[in-house]
């Protein structure tokens, strides 16, 4: 499940909170898996990675991950991203463009010291998408890990990332594709809404 804490009430994030609030009747399993898309301006890649959604804060949407990950290292040299959802049990697909940057120490802290102690050894134990010898070596370092007493300090190299989209499509699939696509924009400090051909 996705958190909200005191959500914007522009018009884009009340859709958006209705659609969740519709999926989440219709049972959609993983509501908060969300595929984040980014640029690596030294290798000239383009990435894509689900992560989990945790929060939506007021207008900022909030997950977590390694700092030292190869995603952290396309958003530290083009912090550019676009994220997608598709909550198949109401067919809706929402596209969002926007800038992504850090969450602050604090706020990495608090959220890490209420986690599961089992998810903080694995944040602690792995060296996300380094090679490894084999997958019982990874769960060697997670059982070492298990054993740490220091379990709920949040570790440097992991946090939160947030953004603010500026960019969001909300995509209605339909019978004989005649989709319905609702699009609002930031410009000039307003949303514009418009609607896209299928």
């Amino acid at each position: 499940m996705i958190k909200f804490n005191n959500l914007s009430t522009d018009a884009p994030y009340v859709v958006f909170k209705e659609l969740y609030n519709e999926s989440m009747k219709a049972s959609q399993k993983n509501i908060e898996a969300i595929c984040i898309a980014s640029y690596s301006s030294d290798n000239k890649e383009v990435n894509a990675r689900f992560v989990n959604l945790k929060f939506i804060n007021d207008n900022k949407f909030i997950f977590f991950s390694n700092y030292e990950s190869p995603k952290s290292q396309d958003f530290y040299s083009h912090n550019q991203i676009t994220a997608l959802i598709y909550w198949s049990s109401i067919n809706i697909q929402i596209k969002m463009k926007a800038h992504i940057m850090k969450t602050s120490k604090e706020f990495n802290q608090v959220y890490f010291a209420k986690r599961d102690e089992k998810k903080n050894a694995l944040a602690i134990s792995s060296v996300q998408s380094k090679t490894i010898e084999s997958y019982e070596a990874i769960q060697k370092n997670y059982e070492l890990s298990l054993k740490k007493s220091n379990l709920t300090e949040c570790p440097e190299y992991w946090g939160g990332y947030s953004f603010t989209p500026y960019y969001f499509e909300f995509w209605e699939g339909h019978d004989l594709r005649l989709n319905k696509r609702d699009v609002y924009e930031m410009k000039s400090n307003e949303w514009k809404h418009g609607i896209l051909q299928p």
